[in-house]
């Protein structure tokens, strides 16, 4: 037996597994403020007879000291998480990022299955990424990997449409990064550039497959935006698949816009869609928390 948690910044949702592909999910519970009290709420749902615990958070963990980057959980931001759980449990415990846990749910039987280097991208408020070769998650230095909606690379200039898009400030101290214009917020902060006031991505999206005018500049501004960065890092990493999630993957002709203009500005260009929307729509972190459990069991 296995237990798996997909933690947020509200709420842990728990789930056991017997057996590899087998995940039987668990009642959520709120996420403990405090550190002892995260840690007995994750003891209070363990199986009897686990043999580990696995994790998909939405954070980082250094792989030099263990601990862990996570700004939406403050009780258990800096700490070492992992050799805590196993000295409090006795159990050997991973830990790996929600994106990461994502892609390798895609990568082992979803959208990605049967490709040796799959990049798994998320579209929802914000931007975020995996990858996965050889059905092992990539970890890099400092613990990520494939985060490629951070860094200031976004043209301000798109001169087909006759706009200028300014560096909008990131969360992550930086600006002009992918993470300000790729997802929801992204695109009404697009929107508001243009036209001076606010309206819901939902609302912009809708007005964009009834082929209404201002959400088409919108889109094609966004597209302009994401597609040359995007292309950029397909030609480094050399994915032969892209499992998108997040909200915006559940629009899917969106995504087959935002492939058609990846794969226009690739050194080569593909025979099949590149993008595709993810498969595992429910619990993709809990799924990727399960895999990546099995394989440190399987690993020893």
């Amino acid at each position: 037996m296995l237990t798996c948690f997909d933690i947020g910044g509200s709420w842990i949702k728990p789930g056991q597994s017997a057996m590899p592909g087998n995940l039987a999910v668990q009642p959520v519970f709120e996420t403990p403020p405090d550190y002892p009290g995260f840690v007995a709420g994750l003891q209070s749902a363990i199986a009897p007879n686990s043999r580990g615990v696995s994790i998909s958070i939405a954070g980082v963990v250094d792989p030099q000291t263990g601990t862990l980057h996570v700004a939406n959980i403050p009780a258990i931001n800096g700490k070492a998480l992992a050799r805590d759980l196993q000295s409090a449990f006795g159990l050997p415990v991973w830990i790996a990022n929600d994106a990461d846990c994502f892609t390798l749910a895609e990568a082992l039987s979803g959208a990605g299955a049967g490709h040796s280097t799959v990049f798994g991208i998320i579209l929802g408020t914000g931007v975020g990424g995996g990858i996965v070769i050889d059905c092992k998650i990539l970890s890099g230095a400092g613990g990520y990997s494939g985060e490629w909606g951070h860094g200031p690379v976004l043209t301000t200039r798109l001169s087909g449409l006759g706009l200028e898009i300014p560096h909008f400030n990131c969360g992550c101290g930086l600006a002009g990064c992918i993470d300000t214009v790729g997802g929801a917020r992204g695109i009404e902060r697009i929107y508001k550039h243009i036209f001076g006031f606010d309206l819901a991505s939902t609302a912009i999206l809708s007005d964009w497959l009834m082929g209404e005018p201002a959400a088409q500049l919108v889109i094609e501004a966004w597209l302009d935006l994401l597609s040359g960065p995007l292309a950029l890092v397909l030609n480094v990493v050399g994915a032969s698949i892209v499992p998108v999630g997040g909200g915006l993957s559940a629009v899917p002709e969106l995504i087959a816009a935002l492939d058609s203009a990846v794969c226009t500005k690739l050194l080569r260009s593909p025979h099949r869609p590149l993008l595709v929307p993810a498969q595992h729509r429910v619990e993709p972190g809990l799924l990727g928390a399960m895999m990546l459990g099995w394989q440190g069991l399987s690993d020893g």
